[in-house]
């Protein structure tokens, strides 16, 4: 039973392999039973080593868990062994030459335990001496080898935030790391074809490449002597190892590049490779006069190093493996969820050409250049954003902002913006406009590396539920559709109303389940989809753990507006609908839809007409330019109210058709003050009135009903009159101030500007700009995470026999005495938690 205030650790699976080293293997494993950490699992595992390692291992150490391999399986295959044995939800990987910190261990599972997207902690690696890095950073070239920057720097001499602070990496190094075990399962480990060299670089990569994060924690620290276990083993001439790092780096690329990347990048790789070859080895042409066709006798023999040769004979290994290659790519390009592009913060020098051989430098620079190696490394993401609205020269609020959407993504981006309605005139645009039918959704989506979608477009591409499951999906839920209809449907019969209902909810749900990032036009919104998504179970431990505040999945990101001014560029309402210049124009400048209240607008028109009769209301558009919206009852009511009162055609106007959108801003400038009424109900408490921004756009004064998102904005900003639900009285009063009360209409205006800046289309989506440029699968959307839970206590008779295994342990190595000196330590220790508890 924990103690009060203790917090239950997960259990702990360290792999240390052996190979020729059981001095140094021996020495890590008593370093490592010595770690406070409540609950550890030791495995060695001996790699078929010669001698007798294995039994010197076993009477040394027996706490540790020793598992002989039958041959040599490498560090890849080792490790691989030790995690199908170990019991833990954390695996650690430790080399045999390296020692932990006191702190190794609690540190890591602390940064795992924070932020459940991280799925694998680098340690800071130092050397033995603690002065020198080892690893504080990794880097990989475009050609593929994985490096540890800044090894054998010392650290002194080191940028503290280089070293000392905590940050996203492209890999672990294999000396000491940590990784969830589910998620380790779920790549299938490490590649044991690789044996050693890159193994860790290879899964770095496959991780980032699936939404995983890895993360260098400077806490978890472990010394390490650089390079001491391939020095021990190999000959420094023998040509293994840069036989392996030359292979590997070839698998490690034809692994996890995409397509299009890997069409530019392997040739370039390939001869890049002969040249390191060459360039070791100084194999030169002219040596043999071979371009002339002058030189030796061919029967002469030519020396070739071993470097030189182990770099020609790691291609034909490459090519060797391809078939056994290819299959694993398919595995990782159909599993990735994130881009080439996303990772290029993790490479951080990609065209580094890391050996400094005047030969091979030369080819360096001439196959970056030839093969467009820099714009390979800087490729733009592909974002398919999908609408269910008509993109015509006349767009309603949902085409408008998925236009808008598509136009600021594509400043950084390659986007096409498709539409499963006609597509007719649409205005100039510089990414490609598409109508698609349901069928042909899924190419688009096949194209695509984030989808951003709206309405009812999940249910018409299925395919992002199943084979695309992996892509990543941003929803826009700006339209609350379900409140909606709770208005618009008053008048149909219950049964059909709330089968309606039903299915909206339905497609509501399922963006809800599938999306990894949300849109929200408001705070009131965000409140509301906050609550659907705790209904759904989308708020889980993993998600809250990996982001408090949840702005990473759900972000405010409301209707915008142009960041240029409105500038005429042709007739506006007074030319077509003819009016008088002096006369005061009162614009309602969107559709005319159920759950608005323009009666209310009409009467108090006809109020304000008796005392004003130069004041006119033009409705900027009745009907919608989407084919699949009909006309809404509301519409009606409104014109025959107006006609009832005589005011139709002199003081209450109609534009019967949709204003262009490029040119709405002719009739906004002929406008005197722009309004919207609604009614007091639950749509208008979470609805963002769209086209009110255009009011703020022209710099009108507005007049708007209490209750929603718009008239706190008006009201904290001053920027017009804010009026109760439904009282013709007080709303023809707010008219009036706002048309012929010069001084507060200029004051509004002035007011208007600062606020409409904060409003334009790049500013209102910048959450979704920084979303798109680092693009990750929500928390609780990555596949084979868990959430630490900590692993069952060990039982009374599983303690006796782990401490009478450590005390025939140290009863061997150093007799009473050293029995003694533990036990003191092990209550010194006690001691020490009971008043940190305390």
């Amino acid at each position: 039973m924990l103690a009060q205030g203790e917090t239950a650790q997960p259990s702990v699976s360290v792999v240390v392999v052996n190979y020729r080293g059981a001095d140094d293997t021996i020495a890590c494993l008593r370093a490592l039973s010595e770690l406070d950490y409540p609950r550890l699992e030791i495995i060695c595992v001996d790699n078929a080593s010669p001698g007798d390692d294995a039994d010197r291992i076993r009477a040394a150490v027996p706490s540790a868990t020793l598992i002989a391999a039958e041959r040599n399986l490498g560090f890849a295959g080792g490790c691989n062994l030790g995690a199908r044995h170990a019991q833990g939800t954390v695996l650690a990987f430790l080399n045999n030459d390296a020692r932990p910190h006191p702190r190794w261990i609690d540190a890591a599972v602390t940064a795992l335990r924070a932020d459940p997207t991280v799925a694998a902690v680098a340690s800071k690696v130092l050397d033995l001496d603690g002065e020198k890095a080892d690893f504080v950073d990794g880097g990989l070239t475009w050609f593929g080898m994985g490096y540890k920057r800044h090894a054998d720097t010392p650290i002194a001499d080191l940028p503290q935030a280089e070293h000392d602070t905590a940050k996203d990496v492209l890999f672990a190094t294999g000396s000491a790391m940590f990784v969830r075990a589910s998620v380790f399962a779920e790549l299938g480990g490490f590649d044991d074809d690789f044996f050693m060299f890159y193994e860790d670089v290879d899964l770095g990569w496959r991780l980032n490449l699936r939404g995983w994060r890895v993360r260098y924690e400077p806490a978890s620290i472990a010394y390490h002597r650089h390079h001491g276990t391939m020095s021990a083993v190999d000959a420094p001439d023998s040509g293994r190892e840069t036989f392996l790092l030359e292979r590997n780096a070839l698998c490690a690329l034809y692994k996890n590049l995409s397509d299009d990347t890997l069409a530019k990048v392997l040739p370039a790789a390939l001869a890049l490779t002969v040249r390191r070859a060459t360039a070791r080895g100084e194999l030169d042409p002219a040596l043999l006069d071979l371009a002339s066709g002058v030189g030796p006798p061919e029967t002469t023999p030519v020396p070739v190093s071993r470097s030189a040769l182990a770099g020609v004979l790691a291609i034909d290994a490459f090519v060797e493996r391809l078939p056994a290659l290819a299959e694993a790519r398919a595995e990782e390009q159909a599993k990735r969820v994130r881009t080439d592009a996303d990772l290029l913060p993790l490479l951080r020098k990609a065209l580094e050409p890391a050996y400094p051989l005047p030969r091979y430098l030369a080819a360096h620079d001439i196959l970056t250049e030839v093969f467009g190696i820099e714009d390979a490394f800087g490729s733009r993401r592909s974002i398919c954003v999908i609408t269910g609205d008509t993109l015509t020269s006349r767009m309603a609020g949902p085409a408008i902002r998925a236009w808008n959407i598509a136009d600021v993504l594509s400043r950084e981006h390659d986007v096409r913006l498709v539409t499963v309605n006609p597509v007719a005139d649409p205005p100039p645009a510089p990414f490609p406009v598409v109508a698609a039918s349901r069928h042909e959704l899924d190419h688009h989506v096949a194209w695509a590396d984030i989808v951003i979608l709206q309405g009812h477009i999940l249910e018409l591409a299925p395919s992002l539920k199943h084979e695309y499951a992996h892509k990543i999906v941003v929803c826009d839920v700006y339209d609350p559709m379900h409140l909606e209809l709770l208005e618009q449907g008053r008048d149909a019969p219950d049964d059909i109303r709330e089968a309606d209902l039903a299915g909206v909810t339905k497609v509501l749900d399922a963006q809800l389940e599938r999306g990894d990032f949300f849109l929200c036009a408001s705070e009131r919104q965000r409140h509301l989809w906050l609550g659907h998504l705790t209904a759904l179970g989308r708020l889980s431990p993993r998600l809250y753990d990996a982001d408090p505040t949840t702005r990473s999945l759900l972000a405010v990101v409301p209707f915008g507006l142009s960041p240029e001014p409105p500038r005429r560029t042709g007739p506006g309402l007074r030319a077509k609908l003819g009016i008088a210049a002096d006369d005061r124009v009162v614009l309602w400048a969107g559709g005319v839809y159920n759950w608005f209240d323009p009666l209310t607008l009409i009467r108090a028109v006809d109020l304000l007409s008796t005392e004003c009769p130069d004041v006119r209301l033009v409705f900027l558009g009745m009907k919608h330019p989407n084919p699949e919206v009909g006309e809404m009852d509301i519409a009606g009511r409104t014109q025959r109210l107006a006609d009832k009162l005589g005011l139709t055609g002199k003081h209450v106007f109609f534009n019967e058709g949709w204003v262009p959108y490029d040119e709405r801003q002719n009739w906004l400038l002929d406008a005197d003050c722009g309004v919207t009424t609604h009614f007091e109900h639950v749509e208008t408490m979470f609805a963002f009135r769209t086209r009110v921004l255009d009011y703020l756009w022209a710099g009108l004064p507005i007049v708007t009903t209490d209750g929603d998102a718009f008239a706190d904005l008006v009201r904290d900003e001053r920027l017009g009159v804010v009026v109760p639900a439904e009282d013709p009285e007080e709303l023809a009063k707010a008219l009036k101030r706002c048309l012929y009360d010069t001084e507060f209409a200029q004051g509004c205006r002035e007011r208007m500007v600062a606020v409409a800046e904060r409003f334009t289309w790049p500013n209102v989506l910048r959450p979704l700009v920084e979303f798109c440029r680092d693009p990750r699968p929500a928390a609780d959307r990555l596949p084979g995470g868990d959430h630490l839970a900590p692993s069952p206590p060990k039982s009374a008779a599983e303690l006796v026999r782990r401490d009478l295994a450590l005390v025939r342990s140290y009863l061997a190595e150093g007799g009473p005495s050293e029995l003694a000196r533990r036990v003191k330590g092990r209550v010194l220790k006690l001691a020490r938690r009971g008043l940190r508890r305390g």
